[in-house]
């Protein structure tokens, strides 16, 4: 799937190993399936997992997908662990990500330049501490994480739209233009995606892997039990 989707034509991917059962071996088997390709891998770890976004990065992940932040000080750590001193604390053995050594100096003189640092806001906290967190060297996109957000604000999120999430997302355009942070979001449908975009959203999902193939999947049946019921 990974593959696939690398060949599809996205700009980024994100390899979801917050939620998944994935393990480090096949985080890096999908890495090495989207290297032929254009696409910027993206590993969302665990929350706080600082070893495990260092470890990402060093079997070939071009940047992170760091869920639950809540605090400029955790967003500080974040950046930091992607970061090789003296700005950062990354310890040094990107092996796969500098082609098993043989790119040893091309990747310590750059990787700290070029990987991307991105946030999922999900959190009553972060939207608090937004501003503060937004201003921290290093912080690329901010991505909202919606269902989180609304249960943290004690709302459904089966029962969205709610006008606290519109203001939320208002606040986090006008803040991200101010420190610039890219925001995104996630997009069902092309109509979405381009909703989204005339908002003033440029760092959004089209997918997921699992929602395209379902969706896909209920076009389908569905097309043939309504073709069935007619020729009963």
């Amino acid at each position: 799937m990974a593959e696939l989707l690398a060949h599809a034509g996205y700009d980024w991917l994100v390899i979801e190993a917050e939620h998944s059962a994935l393990d480090s071996a096949q985080i890096q088997e999908m890495l090495m399936a989207v290297s032929s390709t254009d696409v910027v891998p993206l590993v969302r770890p665990l929350p706080g997992d600082l070893l495990g976004i260092q470890k990402a990065l060093d079997m070939g992940a071009m940047g992170v997908f760091v869920p639950m932040v809540r605090t400029a000080a955790e967003a500080e750590a974040i950046v930091s662990a992607t970061r090789y001193p003296p700005v950062g604390v990354r310890g040094f053995g990107p092996l796969r990500a500098s082609k098993y050594t043989m790119d040893y100096p091309d990747y310590l003189a750059n990787a700290n330049e070029n990987i991307l640092v991105s946030l999922i806001l999900e959190t009553k906290e972060a939207m608090e501490n937004l501003d503060e967190i937004m201003s921290v060297p290093g912080i690329d996109a901010m991505y909202f994480g919606l269902f989180d957000l609304c249960i943290s604000l004690g709302l459904n999120p089966m029962e969205m739209p709610f006008p606290e999430i519109d203001a939320a997302i208002e606040k986090a355009l006008v803040l991200g233009k101010k420190h610039g942070v890219a925001i995104g979001i996630g997009a069902g449908t092309p109509d979405d995606l381009n909703m989204r975009y005339d908002q003033g959203m440029t760092f959004n999902v089209y997918g997921t892997d699992f929602l395209l193939l379902a969706g896909a999947a209920r076009v389908g049946i569905d097309a043939f039990r309504e073709r069935c019921a007619k020729n009963k």
